[in-house]
Formats: C-alpha cells, structure tokens, sequence
C-alpha cells in the first residue's frame, strides 16, 4: 500500500514559524511532482505549493516569500517552511503526490491532511 502522511501542523502566533513534512511510503517506483494544498473552512482547496523531481517550484501569490518547498528524494519526503505566518493561513494543509508504484500504476495522491491554525 502506498500513502502519505503529513506531520508539523499545529498551533502558532501570527509572526511565527512552522515546518510541514509529508514522507511517501510503499512500493514506490518513483515520484514526479509533489506538493501542498490547503483548504480554509467555508472555502475551497487551494493551490500552495509544489516541486517537481527536478526541484522547479511553484507557489501561490499569496505565500511567495514565506513558504519555500523543498523534497529529499532519498527519503521521498516533501517539507513545506512556513514563516511569517498570517491568520489568514490558517487551513488544513494537504500533501500531494503523483507516483509510479510497482506494476506500473500511476498514482495522485492525498494525505490526510494536518491542521494549521495561526493566532492573531
């Protein structure tokens, strides 16, 4: 069984900083893209951030210059940096992943997902 699963979410003032990491396990041939999408309350999933094998990263307008991601392909983990956090980041914060497994199924990923709440 291939997953993801998140951790460093939690609990932080508005200023401050936290580290989100996201390890791919299983029977896993490879990994393309990753990447992390939030989703506030009352409003759709958005786009954060991702990073492709060869480490092109993309963010949204919103956390350029805050966020950087970054991934060990040794350990198949992507890292979301958050600084500068605002309260309007807060939102559950989900990896995402699109992989080759053994057999030769490609695979979009979810994690479950892990929340962030910044405080004013």
């Amino acid at each position: 069984q291939v997953q993801l699963v998140e951790s460093g979410g939690g609990l932080v003032q508005a200023g401050g900083s936290l580290r989100l990491s996201c390890a791919a396990s299983g029977s896993i041939v490879s990994i393309n893209f990753m990447g992390w999408y939030r989703q506030a309350p009352g409003k759709q999933r958005e786009l954060v951030a991702t990073i492709t094998s060869g480490s092109r990263t993309n963010y949204a307008d919103s956390v350029k210059g805050r966020f950087t991601i970054s991934r060990d392909n040794a350990k198949n983990t992507v890292y979301l940096q958050m600084n500068s956090l605002k309260p309007e980041d807060t939102a559950v914060y989900y990896c995402n992943a699109g992989l080759l497994r053994r057999g030769g199924e490609y695979l979009n990923l979810w994690g479950q997902g892990t929340l962030v709440t910044v405080s004013s």
